[in-house]
């Protein structure tokens, strides 16, 4: 069995292919789990070595991808030339209900498309214009958000006074996020960014925007979900397991969200984050504002999703301490048979993730519930309070690395040989070629849900659909043929 020392000595071999200043700045980002650290003992949040494969994204798709775009009634435009714009068309599976391009926008493509001219002369005009034009398509819109690309930044255009301007006079909020490409070092700064839009042009006119549903009156069980983009449906089965414990949830922030659903968001006794790393900025805010707690939960495996709905429970009163009991072995013997049925297929198999958010810890204990061993971990745009939330899921020898190249990530599977990778549409076919079963875990590989109890059943049978598949029987990399 391989030791830490072992793995350590496979991270300086990997690292040896760099000229000697590379090697310098990524054996900083390139760690094994030690029994007892208080975190994983990796540099993160930095610029990626330039000439070093990463597979970040930026920070206009940390606020378009991830935060903005899933918020269903609202019109949110991309503010530059097209091939930004293109790649914003919610490729991310946000599922939510409604009539697209009625009520519901989030799977069309809005882009200011700019052309030489408008970075020769500047793009404000555009921009006022097209806001005119979406008023008039799509007039039971709720708003609309522009977040700006790189070459914006560059000729300066004044998106904020475009955005005041429009608000007044369409009534609506339009809300300006600047985040161009080129800001921070990876897509996180852009999850920040956009968390400053709900902070400083949303949350201040809650009371004008908010519109109560009839009957409405704040409760002592509201909470928010916020941070669950309803990937393949994640949020429905949460939502319906924090309901099922007594909650009512008023916002879903931001899969299958509305504009309305963000702007209650200051009435819950509660924000409940899933994502930590792309909305615990507004999370604080509301804290320090309004004096909402917050936390986070993992509802990936029964194991865990026991212990969140307990620890949720706890922050109220026994009423729903009872029901939460309640629901747990409601569902126990379900998840007992899932296990059943998977764990022999799938007991002892290993695996290596690379993910962005949550993932590269939160899921780890739903391997585990089926008898698999996580031997490799990280993030692609993780900050230190990651990892050190991250050093409580993994086991001692586990391999760490953080926005880890291609080639790293490459030479490590080689070396480690796990029975799956669960990385990214970018590394899927890579490691399919090296004949290694694979799981997309940016989007679930056109399936899911995965979070909740009936997630669990889903993530059990995929993650046996990869691994037992015969095909990886009669296949082998080009190389060892």
């Amino acid at each position: 069995m391989a030791t830490v020392e072992d793995r350590k000595e496979l991270i300086q071999e990997v690292l040896k292919a760099y000229p000697e200043k590379a090697q310098k700045r990524r054996s900083k980002h390139l760690n094994v789990k030690e029994e007892g650290a208080s975190d994983c003992g990796v540099k993160s949040n930095k610029k990626s070595v330039p000439g070093v494969m990463t597979t970040r994204g930026c920070a206009y798709a940390g606020a378009k991808g991830v935060v903005w775009g899933p918020v269903k009634d609202m019109i949110h435009l991309s503010h530059g030339p097209v091939g930004c714009g293109y790649y914003s068309w919610s490729g991310r599976r946000n599922y939510y209900v409604g009539t697209t391009g009625v009520d519901t926008f989030g799977t069309m493509q809005f882009t200011s498309d700019f052309q030489e001219r408008d970075i020769v002369f500047g793009g404000d005009k555009k921009l006022a214009k097209i806001i005119d034009e979406l008023e008039e398509l799509f007039p039971l819109s709720q708003g609309t958000t522009i977040e700006s690309e790189c070459p914006v930044g560059l000729i300066g255009d004044d998106i904020e006074a475009v955005a005041r301007q429009k608000a007044k006079e369409t009534g609506k909020p339009v809300v300006p996020v600047r985040c161009e490409g080129f800001r921070g070092v990876s897509q996180s700064l852009g999850h920040h960014i956009a968390n400053d839009t709900v902070r400083d042009w949303v949350l201040p006119k809650a009371d004008e925007y908010r519109k109560l549903p009839e009957g409405y009156e704040v409760g002592d069980y509201d909470v928010n979900i916020i941070g669950d983009y309803n990937i393949g449906g994640d949020a429905w089965p949460s939502r319906r397991l924090l309901e099922a414990i007594g909650l009512r949830v008023i916002c879903q922030f931001s899969g299958d969200g509305t504009f309305n659903e963000v702007v209650m968001t200051p009435l819950a006794k509660m924000n409940l984050i899933h994502c930590y790393r792309s909305m615990n900025y507004i999370c604080r805010f509301m804290e320090e504002k309004y004096g909402i707690g917050w936390m986070e939960y993992n509802f990936f495996g029964p194991t865990q999703i026991a212990k969140s709905l307990r620890k949720i429970a706890e922050q109220f009163d026994e009423t729903i301490q009872t029901k939460a009991e309640a629901v747990i072995a409601e569902h126990q013997e379900r998840m007992d048979a899932i296990v059943a049925k998977y764990r022999p297929r799938l007991e002892g198999k290993t695996v290596m993730m690379m993910v962005g958010g949550l993932r590269p810890r939160h899921v780890i204990p739903a391997f585990e519930d089926l008898g698999m061993n996580v031997i490799g971990t990280g993030y692609e745009f993780g900050h230190g309070d990651d990892y050190k939330r991250t050093a409580d899921y993994v086991k001692e020898g586990t391999v760490i690395y953080d926005d880890v190249s291609g080639y790293e990530f490459e030479e490590l599977a080689k070396e480690l040989q796990p029975d799956l990778i669960a990385a990214g549409i970018k590394e899927k076919y890579v490691f399919q070629k090296m004949a290694l079963p694979f799981r997309q875990m940016h989007s679930w590989d056109y399936s899911g849900p995965y979070h909740g109890y009936e997630g669990f059943e889903v993530f059990a049978r995929d993650m046996d659909l990869a691994i037992n598949n015969p095909t990886w029987g009669l296949i082998k990399a080009p190389w060892a043929e």
